[in-house]
């Protein structure tokens, strides 16, 4: 039996094989395969990746990152008394985040997550941002992000976000 390869995450270059990915879900993958580089030429999101250390062009899964801003009567009663009276209250998005299903089972979804909150968390050191915020593509996504802590938003049942601060303290953790 070979070992299982090691992981590395790394943003999305013209080397990566986009066209192998498959997720099971068509939008996701042709994100991948047609989007993201387009997306990343324009300035509008950062894709990540990770790839395993025996195929280093191979893509076993990716994420997307950008900046957004979520209007503050979005926010749940709870959060918005914190927030300053501002129109708009900016926050990072996780726009994507899939995993190939030949890589199914390695705690790849997770490892992708964790890394995108790291990255998130030092940017907003140096440019603000209130709370990471994913759109789940279902049911099965809104469960994986509740089992990180993410808080649903009232009325967009597939809209979840973590504040800045929480993911701070994960880290102290």
């Amino acid at each position: 039996m070979s070992p299982q390869p090691t992981f590395a995450v790394e943003v999305l270059g013209k080397y990566h094989q986009r066209d192998d990915f498959d997720c099971g879900t068509e939008a996701l993958n042709r994100y991948v395969r047609t989007q993201a580089r387009q997306e990343m030429e324009r300035d509008v999101a950062i894709v990540y990746v990770v790839v395993p250390s025996d195929k280093p062009t191979r893509i076993a899964g990716y994420y997307s990152l950008s900046s957004t801003a979520v209007r503050l009567s979005e926010w749940p009663e709870l959060t918005r008394r914190k927030l300053p009276r501002y129109p708009l209250v900016p926050a990072t998005l996780i726009g994507r985040l899939a995993v190939d299903q030949g890589y199914r089972g390695l705690r790849l979804g997770e490892r992708l997550l964790i890394d995108a909150l790291r990255r998130s968390l030092m940017a907003s050191q140096t440019v603000a941002s209130f709370a990471v915020i994913v759109d789940a593509k279902d049911q099965t996504g809104v469960a994986f992000y509740l089992r990180y802590g993410f808080i649903s938003f009232p009325d967009q049942a597939l809209r979840l976000f973590l504040p800045m601060k929480a993911i701070a303290q994960l880290e102290k953790s």
